[in-house]
């Protein structure tokens, strides 16, 4: 009797753990090559400046340095970082260069590069390099940015880059009779995702073949070697990208940076392998920003609690440039500062300002935990205004399940349209107040214990994924009788080989120990990939290689047929092997003496809806402000689920990196554009007994519509909520105070701060 699989579902140790716990990663820097020469940069070090001069004749007499190569070596016309996602034409004018010529307008922008035989003489001869520059006002604040004093790109007279705008129904009418409403404005704090591995490259030229190797790329191999056979006058095929072992990525680890053109070209200039690899310093000051956003906003409400309308302003500090991913999380606030919730009218509208920081990109849940802070601070006010309990706020609000597919509201310049697929948010609401035991914890509310204050709060989330538009997947009968994977897909650290393995075991109706390897997001795997973002691996790989599968098993049927002396429609692909009709069978092993392969994709362009709830319960010291978390619930409801223990674990993992980002990380810049919390003594993240158990729930009912699987994405939905939720759950245990938090992060010294200003004032009445 034939066993038909159930691998899909079950909670599946990681595959790749194992070679990883025993220190058997490869990672860029462990990559070895003879004849390799090291790469060190010299990067500004004024935020905002003119390049009067940049002296290398004392680097270049440095024994060991082989080539010191600025700006003018490469060439009039210096490639540019260009917008992987939302590339309009506005943003052009602000794209950064790969290495400064003229201006700097930020520190760690590359001024130039030395090669040498060892990484300490490189960083020596750097050094030794002379630069002038001449120093101009800088811009230090998207404030500053507005006045228009001084400006990044004069010849454009603005330091704004674009304006989104999130329009649905008519906001101005829902305002004009409103029986209530209220304004406010919160803020967020810039920090940044901190994977546990630094950005390295080494590239190779085969100057007699044509061709180059990168190694050290990730997330986005595909676009990127796009972006770099441009840039380089290649054909794109001439390039093999090679994905290893990657230290966690986040949203920004792996997308194109300057360095992602420098090392090949380095290469190709030297004839000879190039390694980079920053150190920590480096990579702060240089790596992708996020999440610095402010925003003033105003909702109106019947006096039941029912939302007729919200709408506001937000203002997102870009950094110096707009690159590669950056203006997603600016678009996102403006497009889903709604939520899960029912608004019928909206109106807001987002200003992307140029500061002399280091530009911004994505980091896990890009603009929706800024957001969802706003908005979920926002709510519990306007609850209290009310006389209405916080759930029961949230509850008459929420999207109901008969809505489905619900539109949000369009975005434009460029008119992106979206809906909520599926899904009942007043289950997982549910869920997650039944598990906090929200009825008995109420009663804490406000109580001072043993000297700190008790405050919970619940909120409400979405989370977007799937972005399209393909994936593509390859499988591979060997030989042996084994099967090989590859996945257009990237790997960060997500554990996608082994949800790959379930999805292709059960698709191929073999057994696990069957699947060989699983590949995933070199260019040579597949014809073409679109990586790792948006919470789209799963929902895209895993239905690329659903399709995968169905053209192998056909294509094995034939052959089997043709060796069987039988129809292809007769075969019966079991266990073992492949059966005929007359009780004839081939084991895979004879079958596939040559390879079988077959290549399948997916194409997608809507998106999949994760939703959820999360609810805290914290105790605030009120003589130091610290507030110590005493309990964390995190609900998602992801359609299908894959695999149970990842998923939970990377509901828990993103729920930390909240907790990072709403009590201690802060990239902080003085007035004149200098980084104050350059290294891990200054920037300050979660260690591993900061926080106590962070209890996480899934769930997966209401499979999506949009993909065979039925799976959302939902590997953000842990971090989303976190701000909102800890700040709503401080105000509530300092409600006698008056206090309410509006800006991240919420340092000791911070919620210090703000008791000592509500004693200085008597608490506001409704």
């Amino acid at each position: 009797m034939r066993t038909v699989n159930s691998f899909v579902g079950q909670p599946i140790e990681r595959l790749e753990d194992l070679r990883l716990v025993r220190g058997r990663g490869q990672f860029v820097d462990d990559l070895a090559r003879k004849d390799v020469l090291y790469a060190a940069i010299l990067r500004s070090s004024v935020a905002h400046g003119r390049i009067r001069s940049i002296d290398i004749s004392r680097a270049k007499e440095i024994p060991g340095v082989h080539a010191i190569i600025t700006a003018a070596d490469l060439g009039e016309q210096i490639p540019v970082v260009p917008m992987r996602l939302q590339p309009l034409p506005d943003f052009a004018p602000f794209a950064q260069s790969v290495m400064a010529r003229d201006k700097v307008r930020y520190v760690g922008e590359a001024l130039a590069m030395v090669l040498a035989d060892s990484p300490g003489i490189a960083e020596d001869a750097v050094g030794a390099i002379d630069v002038d520059i001449e120093p101009l006002p800088a811009v230090a604040n998207w404030q500053s940015a507005l006045d228009k004093q001084a400006l990044l790109f004069e010849d454009k007279g603005s330091n704004v880059s674009m304006l989104f705008r999130a329009v649905l129904g008519d906001a101005a009418a829902a305002f004009k009779d409103a029986p209530y409403t209220r304004r406010e404005r919160f803020s967020t704090q810039r920090h940044t995702a901190l994977p546990m591995e630094p950005r390295g490259v080494l590239a190779e030229w085969d100057a007699a073949r044509g061709r180059l190797t990168v190694s050290g790329a990730a997330k986005v191999l595909f676009a990127n070697r796009r972006i770099l056979a441009k840039q380089m006058g290649l054909a794109e095929d001439a390039i093999d990208m090679v994905e290893y072992d990657v230290g966690g990525g986040f949203g920004a680890r792996g997308e194109f940076y300057p360095e992602d053109f420098l090392i090949p070209f380095a290469a190709r200039h030297c004839g000879r392998p190039v390694k980079w690899t920053e150190d920590r310093r480096e990579h702060l000051m240089t790596i992708n920003h996020a999440r610095e956003a402010a925003c003033e906003v105003e909702i109106a409400c019947h006096r039941d609690g029912t939302i007729l309308g919200l709408r506001g302003h937000a203002f997102v500090d870009m950094g110096a440039y707009m690159r590669t991913n950056g203006a997603v999380g600016a678009r996102n606030i403006a497009q889903f500062m709604s939520g899960p919730y029912r608004i019928p009218n909206i109106d807001i509208d987002t200003s992307l300002l140029l500061t002399n920081k280091t530009p911004v990109g994505t980091y896990r849940g890009p603009g929706r935990f800024e957001t969802d802070f706003f908005r979920e601070r926002l709510f519990d006010m306007v609850a209290r205004d009310l006389g209405i309990d916080q759930v029961e706020f949230r509850r008459r609000n929420l999207v109901r399940e008969a809505e489905m597919p619900y539109t949000v509201a369009t975005i434009t310049p460029y008119e992106s349209k979206d809906a909520f697929d599926s899904g009942d948010y007043q289950v997982t609401l549910d869920r997650c107040l039944a598990e906090f035991g929200w009825a008995d914890k109420a009663k804490l509310k406000g109580r001072c214990i043993d000297g700190r204050y008790q405050g919970i709060a619940v909120v409400c989330f979405i989370e977007g994924g799937a972005a399209g538009p393909k994936e593509s997947a390859r499988l591979v009968l060997e030989s042996d009788g084994t099967l090989t994977v590859y996945m257009g897909s990237s790997g960060v650290g997500q554990g996608l080989e082994t949800a790959f393995a379930q999805i292709a075991a059960d698709a191929m109706e073999m057994p696990m120990e069957r699947i060989n390897r699983v590949l995933h997001g070199s260019t040579a795997y597949v014809s073409d990939g679109y990586g790792a973002y948006h919470s789209r691996s799963i929902v895209m790989g895993g239905s690329a290689l659903l399709d995968a599968a169905k053209k192998l098993r056909e294509l094995m049927r034939a052959e089997a047929a043709r060796r069987l002396n039988c129809g292809a429609d007769q075969v019966v692909l079991a266990d073992e092997g492949a059966k005929s009709p007359d009780g004839k069978s081939i084991a895979w092993a004879e079958l596939a003496k040559e390879p079988l392969s077959a290549e399948g994709a997916f194409h997608n362009h809507k998106h999949t809806w994760s939703y959820g709830a999360h609810a805290a319960h914290v105790a605030v010291d009120a003589r130091t402000g610290h507030v110590a978390l005493v309990d964390y619930v995190a609900v998602e409801n992801c359609g299908r689920m894959i695999n149970p223990l990842t998923l939970k674990g990377q509901l828990v993992g993103a729920a930390v990196q909240g907790l990072g980002g709403t009590f201690l990380e802060h990239l902080v810049y003085d007035d004149n554009g200098q980084l104050l919390t350059g290294s891990l003594a200054d920037y300050l993240v979660p260690t591993a007994s900061d926080f106590p158990n962070i209890r996480g729930f899934m769930m997966e009912s209401h499979p999506s519509p949009i993909n065979p699987l039925g799976a959302k994405g939902a590997g953000e939905g842990g971090i989303i909520s976190v701000g909102g939720v800890i700040a709503n759950a401080v105000a509530d245990a300092l409600s006698s105070f008056g206090v309410e938090p509006r800006d991240l992060p919420l340092t000791p010294s911070a919620v210090w701060q703000l008791i000592q200003d509500a004693r200085k004032k008597p608490t506001s009445s409704p």
